[in-house]
């Protein structure tokens, strides 16, 4: 998605690689911590459970309620 507008910068949209994302995690000092996912902008986080190829994508899981 393609966009000039400020309030849905392509970014947001574009998605992430496996390779990028391994690259940005470990640019964290302390490699020990914990990895939290979040489809609010932070408001809610819920800890990764699973981490699982579904239908040729990476997909992260929580478990929880």
């Amino acid at each position: 998605m393609q966009t000039d507008n400020p309030k849905f910068p392509e970014w947001k949209y574009r998605g992430k690689s496996i390779r990028g994302l391994i690259q940005e995690l470990q640019r964290f000092e302390d490699q020990e911590i914990e990895v939290q996912i979040s489809i609010d902008d932070g408001d809610t986080r819920k800890p990764i459970s699973l981490v699982q190829n579904s239908r040729g994508q990476c997909l992260l899981v929580y478990c929880g309620d």
